[in-house]
């Protein structure tokens, strides 16, 4: 593909963050058939990490949200139903991994996670959330991310399910990550 100049486009980095797959035998999609599904989409050099929905891949396309609506609408078509993605860059990635306000390598990846946003999430969204009500759990807001420490994990973690409340989320859509994944995603998306 080329741009307006008639240079070609260099491709990018990007991760698919699939939301709510593989869970409990529902919304099964075998990570063997997302990849040649996204090579058919046109991008290169696709991969898979855990069977979870994480698949990185390079496109010359600059719009994550037109690959996640793509991403979404090919997967409802394969596999009958749908299935929210998020499409973020390897350098969204790296920066939501720089910028994490607590102490990942002194955490076991397990009480660490990142739970990524579409957009922005208004300040004003988070008011229903008394972060002094849940410690020693607490939570960091960042670029489209919030940052959530969990010493007991995320699936005794009264805070998680305080921050996947409607006022929080209604209208966006979000997925979460648990830090080893981050940083997983983060080497596969680097160059």
């Amino acid at each position: 593909m080329t741009n307006r100049t008639g240079t070609p486009d260099t491709p990018r980095r990007y991760a698919a963050l699939l939301r709510g797959i593989n869970v409990g035998g529902s919304k099964k999609v075998p990570m063997a058939r997302l990849r040649p599904l996204m090579e058919a989409l046109g991008h290169g050099d696709v991969r898979t990490y855990l069977q979870s929905g994480n698949a990185v891949f390079t496109s010359t396309r600059q719009d994550p949200d037109a690959l996640a609506r793509e991403l979404e609408a090919a997967i409802e078509a394969h596999f009958g139903f749908r299935v929210a993605c998020l499409v973020v860059d390897g350098d969204h990635l790296k920066a939501v991994a720089d910028a994490c306000p607590f102490p990942a390598a002194d955490l076991e990846g397990k009480q660490l996670h990142a739970t990524f946003f579409s957009e922005q999430p208004a300040e004003d969204r988070f008011r229903s959330v008394d972060p002094t009500a849940h410690l020693p759990e607490e939570y960091r807001i960042g670029d489209r991310v919030v940052y959530l420490y969990a010493p007991d994990g995320l699936g005794r973690s009264k805070l998680a399910e305080a921050l996947a409340k409607p006022a929080v989320v209604k209208g966006l859509d979000v997925t979460t990550r648990n830090w080893n994944t981050v940083v997983k995603l983060v080497e596969l998306t680097r160059p």
